[in-house]
């Protein structure tokens, strides 16, 4: 039985729960996973079941952990789809900088004015983004993630946006063009 443990702000406990406990009863659905939630300090316990595949309580981990960085329960479960994976981003160890006050420019900047930032980022990333307190959390495939956290350092190192997102469509439109010639196997090839 694999037994994983998780401690999650306590702000964003009633988010794990759901109206009634209803985010929490499609997530032990959908991972088979049994989930423990303390509300007092923040920590879930997830119990995989006896089956001897540890991948339900791994996924369960994640999405509590997505869940706990500000993603809504709908959007945490992106990563129940397959090589989909979460990463998540210390703002104060990539800028450097561990002031409230520095903390909070750079998280407007990743933002932007009315949100428009983090949706650019999302749109030619591929990526969900989430900036909650002092991390930003990336859910998306890995050659996704790749280019959505490459940009969100550059970002927090103070690059211009145009620039970032400019390359952004680059890498996007590269990857596309790279997977139009990647050859298809047809049925009944070897």
């Amino acid at each position: 039985m694999t037994s994983l443990f998780v401690r999650i702000p306590d702000d964003r406990i009633g988010a794990l729960i759901g109206p009634g406990g209803a985010t929490k009863r499609e997530l032990e659905a959908k991972t088979r996973a049994e989930l423990t939630i303390d509300p007092d300090d923040g920590s879930v316990e997830i119990v995989g079941r006896d089956d001897g595949d540890p991948g339900g309580a791994l996924q369960a981990r994640d999405i509590v952990q997505a869940i706990g960085r500000g993603f809504s329960p709908q959007r945490a479960m992106r990563l129940l789809q397959e090589e989909t994976y979460l990463a998540v981003i210390d703002i104060k160890r990539v800028s450097g900088k561990s002031t409230r006050s520095a903390v909070w420019r750079l998280r407007s900047r990743l933002i932007g004015t009315a949100g428009r930032a983090r949706s650019r980022l999302e749109e030619l990333s591929g990526c969900a983004v989430s900036v909650y307190g002092t991390t930003v959390a990336l859910i998306g495939k890995e050659k996704e993630l790749d280019r959505a956290t490459r940009a969100v350092e550059l970002l927090l190192r103070g690059s211009e946006h145009a620039t970032v997102f400019h390359l952004l469509a680059r890498l996007r439109t590269e990857a596309n063009r790279a997977e139009a010639l990647e050859p298809t196997e047809l049925p009944g090839e070897e």
